[in-house]
């Protein structure tokens, strides 16, 4: 049985008062959830505005010496709406008069930003009857912006050790001299996890407007099959190459801690979601690939050096050279004169010539360098290639059929991923191949 669930709610699952309805009813269904983590309320309907956004408006037209007051007024409506059709106590007024001077007296970015959860998790303490704890009195950032994870630990343990049931709102923390600092968008997720970590849950609930994760983008392919569990080493692979239900950061603090996330979706709250664990489940059959996720937008540098497998050294030079220019890898297939190092073409094109001329002088007249641009990667992720024979054959034979040329090949050591470079031309053609060989 479980004894303690940490569940944090999206800014669509709060963005009015009904969406407010439904999230007490989850919690009501089962008492051990018992603490809560708010996003600022999101968007009503497809062309309305997210809190966080009018905010971040109302600080760049301040900051700029601008009025700011129809941004703000669409705030306090929000918020105003929520409380009196919810009739709560809290005084919300107040609250937001406070944000407003705040604005208007040039407090920081972040802090602007910060008062959408903030607002949000003061209706929701009120309405449950929970205790609202602050996150900048628990989450702390170290002056430079990095999250202090171990003094972060500290003191939500400390704050949260009673077990009272908690609201305790996403997004943002403070350093140690007060100043409030936030996380990247969607940094709500983050909150989730480490607020997990520091009560030891049974399970991180992460509720959005889907039911889980989807075995592919459901823009490429029409009804892509849902993921009912998956390992958060899966899961990594695929959100780096796009997959984005959950924040990307929020899986570290909850991987290490061994606690399970389940995405689950606020408007379907029976639907099961997917299972993230750090182990798979024991699952009577596993499927040979869990998802397929790729993008578009890449360049490979080709260096080709007489003699390169013998210099030492030179692969170190060669990425000295990325490094200075503050670029990342994303693969380097190598040979024995030769290496390939995969970009993001967006982060190489400030930079083009810079690299190119440095590179060159390290190949000399012995070598030459090369840049072909237009190249996607796609990962087809999946625990179960390690158990099928003949997975990366039928992956190939699959792209061969559809007469996708591959300019590319990576797999790693744990046969978790197979990964392939592709004309950008060729990108939905090729995922379209992979699953339907695979799914059906």
């Amino acid at each position: 049985m479980l004894e303690c669930i940490v569940t944090k709610f999206g800014g669509s699952s709060l963005a009015n008062d009904e969406q407010f309805r439904k999230v007490r009813s989850i919690l009501e269904l089962e008492p051990t959830r018992r603490y809560l983590i708010p996003s600022a309320p999101g968007k009503r309907y497809p062309t309305d505005d997210k809190v966080t956004d009018l905010l971040y408006s109302c600080h760049a037209l301040a900051a700029a010496g601008n009025t700011f007051e129809d941004q703000f007024v669409k705030i306090r409506e929000r918020y105003l709406s929520i409380a009196q059709n919810l009739h709560l106590k809290v005084d919300i007024e107040s609250a937001l008069d406070q944000v407003h001077q705040g604005i208007a007296s040039g407090n920081s970015r972040d802090w602007c930003a910060s008062r959408g959860e903030y607002l949000c998790g003061l209706l929701m303490a009120d309405y449950l009857g929970w205790r609202f704890v602050d996150a900048a009195d628990g989450i702390v950032f170290r002056e430079d912006g990095i999250l202090d994870d171990e003094e972060t630990q500290t003191r939500l343990s400390a704050l949260l050790a009673d077990g009272k049931p908690s609201v305790v709102p996403g997004f943002y923390g403070a350093t140690k001299s007060g100043e409030v600092r936030t996380f990247s968008r969607g940094g709500s997720d983050i909150t989730g996890a480490l607020v997990s970590r520091a009560v030891n849950a049974d399970v991180y609930e992460n509720w959005t407007d889907v039911s889980g994760f989807l075995m592919a983008d459901p823009r490429i392919i029409d009804g892509p099959a849902e993921i009912s569990s998956i390992t958060y080493k899966e899961l990594r692979e695929l959100s780096h190459m796009g997959a984005s239900v959950l924040h990307e950061d929020a899986m570290f603090p909850v991987h290490r801690a061994g606690i399970p996330t389940n995405i689950r979706n606020t408007n379907k709250p029976y639907h099961p979601g997917t299972l993230i664990s750090k182990n798979a489940p024991n699952e009577i059959s596993v499927p040979t690939i869990t998802g397929i996720a790729g993008h578009k937008g890449y360049s490979v540098i080709s260096i080709e050096k007489n003699m390169m497998n013998s210099e030492v050294g030179f692969g170190r030079k060669v990425l000295q050279v990325l490094e200075d220019a503050g670029i990342s890898f994303e693969h380097m297939p190598t040979g024995i004169d030769s290496m390939c190092v995969v970009v993001a073409s967006e982060a190489l094109a400030p930079h083009r010539e810079e690299v190119l001329q440095k590179l060159e002088a390290l190949v000399d007249d012995s070598g030459s360098v090369s840049v072909n641009d237009n190249m996607s990667i796609i990962a087809t992720v999946g625990r179960g290639m390690v158990h099928n024979c003949g997975t990366a054959a039928r992956l190939f034979s699959a792209m061969s059929r559809s007469r996708i040329n591959v300019r590319m090949i990576d797999q790693g050591s744990s046969e978790l991923s197979i990964i392939v470079g592709v004309n950008d031309s060729d990108f939905e053609a090729t995922i379209h191949a992979i699953y339907h060989e695979f799914v059906g």
